[in-house]
């Protein structure tokens, strides 16, 4: 198991599992290695035939939305900020991801982009800005929160943001996130969702 350190969702995490559905009302995900495959270094996922679901990413959300949690992506998307897409490349990514996630019963209830290059804004995580402005949407507390991500820059977004942090990275890998996941639906199972086999 990975690390092990926030609870009660206002509290630190003593164990596995000690954020239950009842208490738990909105997960944040990252995009982009955490549902959908990552672009090599230095390349972007600019279209629908880009997109390649992870294994068990469609289970996940699926098992979240049957138990009445609620699911916002957080995503920072600079390939707009290099004129690489436009919001509607963007949105059109989203949508097939979407129709991918709607097969295994996952929906997604709000996307929220950062479009902006590097330092030229209060949204890009690390910053909290998308996370906030999902929390403040959904009428969710931090503490009923959790953010999922698989890049440290989601970990200090999330605890910036006062909401529980998963990592999906080795077990071995050094974060400040509360706990660390191989995957998304061993994360979902982590916060005792049931998941289908």
């Amino acid at each position: 198991m990975g690390r092990v350190g926030a609870v009660r969702m206002s509290e630190r995490l003593r164990a596995p599992g000690e954020v239950r559905s009842g208490s738990l009302r909105l997960v944040l995900l990252d995009r982009d290695g955490v549902l959908n495959r990552r672009a090599p270094e230095g390349r972007y996922v600019l279209n629908p035939n880009d997109v390649r679901l992870l294994p068990g990413a469609a289970r996940a959300v699926g098992a979240l939305t049957a138990a009445g949690v609620l699911v916002a992506v957080v995503s920072n998307q600079r390939s707009v900020a290099l004129g690489l897409v436009d919001l509607a490349d963007v949105q059109r990514v989203s949508d097939r991801i979407d129709a991918q996630l709607v097969v295994a019963g996952g929906r997604i209830a709000s996307w929220h982009i950062c479009p902006h290059a590097i330092g030229s804004c209060r949204c890009r995580k690390p910053l909290p800005g998308l996370l906030l402005a999902a929390l403040k949407q959904h009428g969710v507390a931090p503490e009923e929160a959790v953010m999922i991500g698989d890049q440290e820059s989601d970990i200090v977004a999330g605890h910036a943001a006062g909401v529980a942090t998963v990592r999906l990275a080795p077990a071995t890998t050094v974060t400040t996130a509360d706990w660390v996941a191989p995957d998304l639906l061993a994360a979902v199972g982590w916060l005792r969702i049931s998941t289908p086999p």
